[in-house]
């Protein structure tokens, strides 16, 4: 039997047979059978046995933990030094994300670094870049540039929801194709969206049939996510 466990209202509710929500069984009996739990999170097991899940609940239980992670520290962060990052431009918000890219890919490259810091923590670093890009696109007419931590973390978590389910709905389709893809190639293609948010700035932000900055972001989102996943069974 697979068995899920989804945050429903901020309480934990197994689920059986979770490929199929439709079919659910509630044990907990807060939701009802017809639910609509797609937009929802899978929280996070301890010492969780991939075994039992799906290759997507997998997925989506992996993200989980790597999300938990990237949000704890950027909860950290702002308790230390508030939302001083409001005071970025998008332009600056795209290169700072584009100098960790570059870093990781010269690490790559070369086999070795002269600095401690690894490239998973440049990785985390890139999907809390982008997620405060979104968030400074979302508040682009409020002047403040100080908000208030609660505010912030929950416009976090709005957005990293929807990158998710973003995530979710292309794996849907593709069947899981990035796992077959290579760290280092999903790097490459991290950069190549840096450069093509490059050119829409640089062409205030106009495009003629392409995507805008937002779709990007979260793109450059979910490969890194992947990368930390892929990177982690590596170990």
């Amino acid at each position: 039997m697979e068995v899920g466990l989804l945050y429903f209202n901020q309480k934990p509710v197994y689920l059986e047979n979770s490929t199929n929500p439709d079919s659910n069984l509630f044990r907990s009996g807060i939701i009802s059978r017809n639910c609509n739990i797609a937009n929802q999170f899978w929280v996070s097991l301890p010492n969780t046995n991939y075994s039992l899940l799906s290759p997507m609940e997998k997925t989506r239980q992996q993200f989980k933990e790597i999300i938990d992670k990237c949000q704890s520290l950027f909860e950290k962060k702002t308790k230390d030094y508030g939302t001083a990052w409001r005071i970025l431009r998008l332009p600056s918000i795209t290169d700072q994300i584009y100098i960790k890219a570059q870093r990781i890919r010269s690490i790559q490259e070369k086999g070795k670094q002269k600095i401690a810091d690894g490239i998973e923590g440049e990785f985390i670093g890139i999907i809390n870049y982008c997620i405060m890009a979104l968030i400074q696109i979302e508040y682009a007419q409020d002047e403040r540039m100080e908000l208030p931590t609660e505010e912030t973390v929950q416009a976090y978590h709005k957005h990293i929801e929807e990158t998710v389910n973003l995530m979710l709905n292309k794996n849907h389709d593709y069947g899981e194709a990035w796992r077959n893809m290579r760290v280092p190639s999903m790097t490459d293609i991290i950069l190549m969206k840096l450069l093509r948010v490059k050119q829409i700035e640089d062409n205030q932000g106009e495009t003629l049939v392409s995507e805008g900055v937002e779709a990007n972001y979260q793109d450059m989102i979910n490969y890194a996510i992947f990368c930390l996943i892929l990177m982690s069974e590596e170990k």
